[in-house]
């Protein structure tokens, strides 16, 4: 039950209950009726379940975004990507604002600043991660309403996505072309590393954590496990834990030149992971696509004095892109027509020899 107190000859404030237990209070009310209306009105709001507390909109988005972060319960990288984006955008911006005092206006001010500087794709993930925090603030109670998730207005560039965005993708000879590339650049074995790619649709964490336990070439498959088939890579380590989705935990039927160059590989070394650095060490995503993948595909020859020449083969073809390379071969296949061009055949093993001249 919240009362009022004179603590002044013409000044009034409000005590009330807070839901931790405690006591708040709100002065400057110059007349004791202002000052019971305002009582009577935080009684009415506690009753309905809709009463917030002043205070609590008085804390920093600093000290909510040290908090939230504990709460997160996400996959590693998704949690480094989420801090990365609050220290090195939101906090600046808004660090030493109260929560209650974001409006949509400064959101949408600091939101067109953004696009001056970052990609749209860049832009709309930092502004979901600080709409995830308020929307958890408004859950706790210590806003209202979420400022960012407002409607459109009149006089507002309103981001549409385009109809369809064009992926680029390879043929099999251009992939073999870019497997003799990367052999190389890297070795033999980042050469095999995009030929299994383009030809098992397996994703890259699939197959740089692929172990020769799981690799059954007399079987003719290699098998995702369902729980360290997947090489995870974050900031500061890498380790093995489920793929993607549970549906990605699965057989995959190889080609039979595949099995060939698979087991030859397997027989010139002893290590526990199909590929791997001349090390034995697990591969990280970005030092591959940039000393490898990068120029196998792209060509290197604006690179004076690289050690080797790489022509263009298919540029702005990500390894990802492999992937659905290998989709559209299938769909080319069953469907006649299509100027897609099916794999008329499958490599051999010279057209994966090719060696440093």
């Amino acid at each position: 039950m919240a009362w009022t107190e004179k603590i002044g000859p013409r000044s009034w404030r409000v005590r009330y209950p807070t839901a931790d237990g405690r006591v708040g209070s709100r002065s400057g009310f110059g007349t004791k009726k202002l000052a019971d209306d305002y009582a009577n009105q935080i009684e009415a709001d506690q009753r309905r379940g809709i009463w917030l507390d002043p205070q609590a909109a008085k804390t920093s988005v600093s000290a909510w975004a040290a908090l939230w972060t504990e709460t997160l319960d996400v996959e590693v990288r998704t949690e480094e990507n989420y801090r990365s984006r609050i220290r090195n955008q939101i906090e600046p911006r808004w660090g030493s604002t109260a929560v209650g005092d974001i409006t949509a206006l400064a959101v949408t001010l600091w939101v067109k600043e953004l696009r001056r500087r970052y990609a749209r794709s860049t832009v709309a993930g930092i502004v979901t991660v600080f709409s995830m925090m308020l929307d958890d603030a408004v859950d706790e109670r210590l806003i209202a309403v979420n400022p960012v998730r407002r409607r459109a207005r009149r006089g507002r560039r309103r981001e549409r996505s385009p109809v369809s965005v064009e992926r680029v993708w390879a043929t099999p000879e251009q992939v073999v072309r870019i497997s003799d590339n990367a052999e190389l650049l890297g070795g033999h074995c980042y050469g095999l590393l995009v030929v299994t790619a383009g030809w098992t649709r397996a994703r890259w964490g699939e197959l740089t954590g692929l172990r020769r336990v799981n690799t059954h070439l007399d079987d003719g498959c290699i098998v995702i496990d369902p729980d360290t088939g997947c090489l995870h890579e974050g900031n500061h380590r890498l380790w093995l834990g489920p793929p993607k989705t549970p549906a990605s935990a699965r057989t995959i039927t190889l080609p039979p030149f595949l099995i060939d160059l698979l087991r030859d590989h397997l027989d010139g070394h002893d290590g526990d992971f199909v590929f791997a650095s001349p090390r034995r060490c697990w591969l990280r995503r970005s030092d591959f696509d940039r000393r490898v993948f990068r120029p196998a595909v792209d060509g290197n020859l604006q690179r004076p004095g690289a050690a080797v020449s790489i022509e263009p083969v298919r540029q702005g073809l990500t390894f990802h892109g492999l992937r659905h390379s290998h989709k559209t071969w299938m769909i080319a296949r069953d469907r006649p027509g299509s100027s897609a061009r099916a794999p008329a055949r499958q490599p051999h093993r010279g057209d994966l020899q090719q060696r440093r001249p």
